[in-house]
Formats: C-alpha cells, structure tokens, sequence
C-alpha cells in the first residue's frame, strides 16, 4: 500500500536560503517525513522580473492547493515601490495567526534567561500593519490603526486554544489600553470575554511597556503571549533574542485555509554561498509544520535529534563557543549530525513530545451577536491643513458653524489649542476641528456634515480627513476631550 504523502510549497528564497532550505529538507527526508514537494521562485528575482510583491500569479495556485508553505528567507530589492512579500502573503491567505516559540537552550546557547519557554503569539494582519498613510499637509503624516473585533475574537481564541493542545497553563495579553482606550481597549476587553471560557487556565493583562521590561527580565515568569500586530512583531525578536539567538527561531503564519512557515532571521546575502549559515530557525519552522500537517512523531523524532546534536557541542559559527562547543561546522554538516542522531533523545536538555496541533475552524464571532447596538451620529472632527495662525484659523472657522453644528474644540496633535491653549504648546500645520450637535445628543445627519464641508470650501479652507464621531447605545465611540468626561 503507498504511503499518503502531504502537499506542500516550498521556496528555496534568497541568500542564504537555498542552502539552509537543502539542509531542512535533507533532515525531514532522512526522519521520514511523508510530503510531496512543490517548488516554487518567490522573492528577489520574482519582484526583478516585474511582479512587485515577489510573487507570480500561478505561485498562488500552487499554495492555495498544498497544506502548508514552507519559505526560506528572501531579499526585497532597494526602492522602487517593492511590497512586502511576507505581509502580502499573510493578508492575502487569511494567516491571521503568527506564533513564534522562544527557547532557551542553556549552557548550550549563551543566555541570561536558562528556564526561558515563551511562546509569542502575534495577530498578523491588522493594526498599523495595514499600511495605511496618508500625508496630507506639509509637516504631518497620518497611519491608521486598524482593531475589529472578529479580528481580536481569532487570535485571542487562538492563543486559549494553542495553550490548551500544548499543555501550557498561562495566557498573558499585552496592551497600551491606558492611551488607545478604543483600539487596544477592545483587545483587552475580548481577552476578558474569551478568557472566562478556559477557566482551566491562567489569565492576566498587562500594559505593553511594563510587560515588556518583565520579559526582558524574568521571561520566566511567561508562558503564552497574545499581542496585536506590531506589539507581537517587536516583542518577538526580542524573545527570540534573549532566549539565546533570533537565528535560532521559527515562525508558523497559521490561517483557516492554509499556513505558511519561516526562519525570522532574513537572508543574509553577505553569508550566500559560504556553506556556514546556521539552519536552526527553517528547521524548527518545518518542525512546526509537520505538527501542522499531523506528522508530529516525525516533528519530534527531528526535534529531539537537533536537542542532542546542541548538547553534545556540534554547533555552526554563530552560537559556537569556545570551551563549550566541540566542533564548528557549517550548514551541511549540521544537518547531517541532526541526521546521524535521529531516534534519540537528549539527556541534559528536555526532551520534546508534540501531540495534536491547535486548530480554530470557522465560528460565528461575539461581533456578529451583537448587531442590536444602537449607532448614532453626533458629530464630526474636520482635520485641517492651515499653514496661518490658531488666531486666523479659529476667525475663519467660527463663521462657518450652523444651527445643526457648531466649533467645540481644536486641537493639534491631540492636544486642545481652542478654547483653551497653554502657550507653551507646540503647533504644526494639521488642526482638528471638533463640531458637535447643538442640541447635546441629537444625531445630525450625513447631508447636514456635507452642508458644513462645503462651508469650509467657500471659507477656502483645506479640509484633508474628516472622521464621524458615533456613539453606540448612547456611549462614545470617540476619544473626548478632558473637559468631555
């Protein structure tokens, strides 16, 4: 009977890529890993060839057809509008879960942290990772923060579901919800929600600046961590880095639909061709996706082996060290003692055991349970580019409010110059006008905010963004001004 081998996408990358992507492969094979491999170009001389996200149409057939994509670093060429090949992938396949296990493997990797066990788990595609910019004025540029809640509801239920298959027994969320009361406010609250069903497990909050100088300091005392896009990226390579090296790290990019797999460490074009890098980060990242693929007796049959190969000092350049490491070998080399000790297990380091892999089908989000709110228009901040004096601004914008709405507030930056200004208050070109109802409360409507608009046109006013201000059942779903609490 043939054995039923898994589809997957493999790109051989850039730089050092080809050569650690051989090196992963030759492990997986020896360890016998049931896959059927296709081969795909992504990368360097895909976006030179004319295809600006580093990828040809047909290559998305050949990934959306496979279980998982296994992808070795690649290099996105200097200027020319080059878009980011790992973001367009995440946001296109729907991978909405990065997770990012950060280890320590003392005395055999140089760490202050030796019982380091972290695993980082990180919303992949909203948050400013959007890319939304705007530059509207000379002196200021605007990004837009992007938190639903549906996207919350995934990735929080992911990393509840991902403790509970890999027996660990703490959720931790890291937020600034003390300044981004709305955006970082809902993630925490939906932690809160999806917290109260996994009582089995331990769950806390913690503001992202206090947090993250805890993990810089007693990693420990983590175990999960759920965090919004750019929060998760920064604090990962952190992790991955204290634990002993981020050339040590894989990542798993984990969707509905499919998955995609990689080293964190780039492509190092300067180390290409010299049989020196170190494979480390795309093997643990192909060991996270047999797990993916429910082949985990072979995940850890490859694991347990690179344990042993660490601990008895067969280490490439990067984590070598004298007195400690026995021999210094380059990529090939390292793969083969990997080989050589398949079947194994280590004796100083734990050995690893790796059962069913986390999976979240579709669901009906809390979001969609909640379609009873009430919404309501009460305003409008008007963003303007005025290059004149506050004086000069406020003479010609007092004149425009009507019996439906009328000047509030102005502030610069966020901070409120109009009524009231402290002198010491620096001031750049791009100013937000505040109108609110004139009757407290009582919803105004779309034609009356475009009335007020085309009063800002005649007044020759350079009105650049303008952002309605709702409450929904009568709460704010605006940031107030202090004198509106």
């Amino acid at each position: 009977m043939a054995i039923k081998k898994t589809p997957i996408t493999v790109a051989q990358g850039d730089g050092i890529g080809p050569e650690i992507m051989a090196a992963t492969l030759s492990v997986m094979e020896a360890a016998g890993a049931r896959l059927e491999i296709h081969q795909v170009d992504i990368g360097e001389k895909v976006y030179l060839r004319g295809f600006p996200a580093g990828i040809e149409p047909s290559t998305w057939e050949t990934i959306r057809h496979t279980k998982a994509f296994l992808k070795a670093p690649i290099t996105t060429p200097q200027g020319g509008g080059f878009k980011s090949l790992n973001v367009t992938i995440r946001t296109s396949m729907g991978l909405y879960a990065n997770i990012r296990p950060c280890v320590s493997y003392y005395p055999f990797v140089r760490t202050k942290h030796p019982s380091m066990d972290v695993v980082i788990i990180r919303e992949n595609e909203e948050d400013l990772y959007t890319g939304i910019e705007y530059r509207q004025s000379k002196d200021a540029c605007h990004a837009l923060k992007l938190i639903s809640r549906p996207g919350c509801e995934r990735i929080i239920r992911y990393a509840f579901e991902y403790a509970l298959a890999n027996k660990r027994k703490k959720v931790t969320c890291f937020t600034k919800d003390n300044i981004l009361k709305l955006s970082d406010g809902l993630f925490h609250q939906v932690f809160d929600e999806i917290a109260q069903e996994y009582p089995q497990l331990v769950n806390e909050h913690w503001i992202v600046d206090i947090g993250a100088a805890k993990l810089a300091d007693t990693p420990e005392n983590f175990d999960v961590i759920v965090l919004a896009n750019l929060y998760g990226d920064i604090l990962s390579d952190v992790a991955a880095q204290i634990a002993g090296s981020v050339g040590l790290a894989g990542s798993a990019n984990i969707g509905i639909q499919g998955a995609m797999f990689e080293a964190i460490h780039g492509s190092a074009p300067r180390r290409a061709g010299q049989n020196a890098a170190n494979p480390s980060g795309l093997l643990f990242a192909a060991v996270m996706m047999l797990v993916h693929i429910e082949q985990p007796e072979v995940a850890a049959r490859i694991h347990n082996a690179w344990l042993c190969t660490l601990e008895e000092g067969i280490h490439t350049y990067d984590i070598f060290k004298e007195g400690l490491s026995k021999s210094s070998v380059g990529t090939k080399e390292f793969a083969q003692a990997v080989i050589e000790r398949l079947g194994r297990s280590p004796t100083t380091l734990k050995p690893v055991f790796y059962g069913a892999p986390a999976h979240l089908t579709d669901y009906t989000p809390i979001a969609s349970l909640q379609n009873n709110e009430k919404k309501e228009t009460i305003g409008v901040d008007v963003f303007v580019d005025f290059q004149g004096s506050l004086d000069h601004l406020q003479e010609k914008i007092l004149r425009i409010s009507d019996e439906h709405l009328s000047l509030t507030m102005i502030s610069n930056r966020g901070v409120k110059v109009w009524p009231e200004r402290i002198p010491e208050t620096y001031c750049v070109d791009t100013w937000r006008c505040r109108f609110m109802s004139r009757i407290k409360h009582k919803p105004v409507t779309h034609q009356q905010i475009a009335a007020l608009l085309e009063k800002f046109a005649k007044e020759s006013i350079d009105f650049i963004q303008t952002e309605n201000l709702c409450t929904f059942n009568g709460k704010p779903g605006y940031t107030l001004a202090q004198d509106e609490q």
